[in-house]
């Protein structure tokens, strides 16, 4: 479409004004440069220049409140609450510059002040996880703890990273553990999980294992590898039976295939599941100098995979690395198994399994399998092996004997597959 216009003064008329609108542009747009320039400085000088710049955007004036709010060198309430106010009569529905007002007004005193200020900021912006968070904390140091609870609760619904923070503070006040599970947590497995790792952390177990009962009522898709560090902290307290039971729970919630034969208390004895590094799955070393240990889908008994040990013949290498735990029975006699097979593995001392079973936390006795090496197809490994008196844990490692040998150093591949310890009866007097 073409703009005709009827003389040259008309035109001219257009074109002063397109350069005016266009200068005004740009100076508006310099100022606005500079004004947040200036407030990115972080300075009292730097955030009055910006206010000063652009009286007419409330974020200047709140930034400027908020300097005076938390300045170390000389905080003035008084000029904070009013950079706010100013910034609120700008925008009325500024949510964070209400909650600020109400943290200064609670800080000198004036509460129901402050109340206002957060229900305000909570009318402005009321699905805002921070502004019921704030607000949820305000009341709990008003003692209002129902409305505080209710508060919190939809901060935490509205954001449920918060749920570990969230019990913890509501747990100070309210030290049964369910009913700030009813009232703040929602029923969401993330959160629960999140509660669980802060509980641990506080060293609170009788508290962990309630919230995990809790949660396994809800039936969440879950996974092993969501609770080693649960079952880990477990069995660091001593608690062998409820971690084994934490991992039974975990596995029976999730989708995990391991294909372990009837009767096996070794858990993912095939390696398949690819659940690893602690609790009852397989934990791998880090990098050990000489050997490299992964899951090798070439090579396998049953199943889809196998564990395959490289070593790289510059060593004398000694190995003890891939491990797992199991729960056993005290005073049983147990056949372990495993599928070996080997491939140009060199020197005087190939791999072997070690058992050892555990009263509490110490080592009461260690049996160790006959070592494979040279070349052979897959070669079933076996072993009788007794639990002592109050023996309710074994761990089974795979290792490697430093080789006192001419030719001490090792080389060559071996593959690990379908590895159980069946039960198999208690033993004579």
């Amino acid at each position: 479409m073409h703009l005709r216009l009827p003389n040259p003064g008309a035109r001219l008329a257009v074109v002063v004004l397109a350069f005016a609108l266009a200068a005004t542009l740009t100076f508006l747009s310099v100022r606005n440069a500079r004004a947040a320039n200036q407030a990115e400085l972080g300075t009292r000088a730097g955030y009055e220049a910006a206010v000063s710049l652009e009286p007419s955007n409330p974020e200047n004036w709140y930034l400027l409140g908020r300097y005076w709010q938390h300045t170390l060198d000389d905080p003035d309430p008084t000029l904070a609450m009013s950079n706010f106010r100013r910034a609120l009569s700008l925008n009325p529905r500024y949510a964070d510059a209400w909650l600020d007002l109400g943290t200064v007004y609670e800080s000198e005193g004036e509460l129901s002040a402050a109340r206002d200020a957060y229900l305000e900021a909570r009318n402005a912006y009321p699905i805002s996880a921070t502004v019921a968070w704030r607000f949820g904390n305000f009341l709990l140091r008003q003692g209002e703890v129902p409305q505080a609870f209710a508060e919190i609760q939809r901060a935490v619904f509205a954001d449920p990273k918060r749920s570990a923070e969230a019990f913890s503070r509501c747990w100070r006040i309210d030290p049964n553990v369910e009913s700030v599970l009813d009232n703040v947590i929602p029923p969401d497995r993330a959160a629960y999980l999140d509660v669980i790792r802060e509980l641990a952390a506080a060293d609170q177990l009788a508290a962990t294992l309630t919230v995990w009962q809790r949660l396994v009522s809800f039936h969440p898709r879950m996974s092993p590898a969501d609770v080693i560090s649960f079952v880990d902290f477990l069995m660091q307290k001593g608690h062998f039976d409820d971690a084994h039971r934490v991992w039974l729970d975990a596995f029976q919630l999730s989708d995990v295939v391991t294909g372990d034969p009837p009767g096996s208390v070794l858990w993912d004895g095939g390696f398949e599941s690819n659940v690893r590094g602690g609790g009852f799955a397989w934990t791998f070393p880090a990098a050990s100098p000489g050997v490299q240990v992964v899951l090798d889908p070439r090579q396998k008994h049953t199943g889809k995979q196998s564990l395959r040990l490289f070593f790289d013949g510059k060593r004398n290498t000694a190995y003890e690395g891939v491990c797992t735990n199991a729960e056993v029975q005290p005073e049983t006699t147990y056949r372990f198994s495993a599928w070996v097979r080997t491939q140009a593995l060199t020197s005087d001392e190939g791999i072997r399994f070690r058992l050892s079973g555990f009263s509490d936390s110490s080592a009461i006795s260690s049996t160790d399998s006959q070592d494979s090496r040279g070349t052979q197809s897959w070669t079933r490994v076996e072993m009788p092996w007794t639990s002592g008196k109050d023996v309710r844990r074994a761990r089974v490692c795979v290792l490697r004997y430093l080789s006192r040998g001419l030719d001490a150093r090792i080389q060559g591949t071996a593959w690990i597959d379908d590895v159980s310890l069946v039960p198999v009866g208690h033993p004579n007097p």
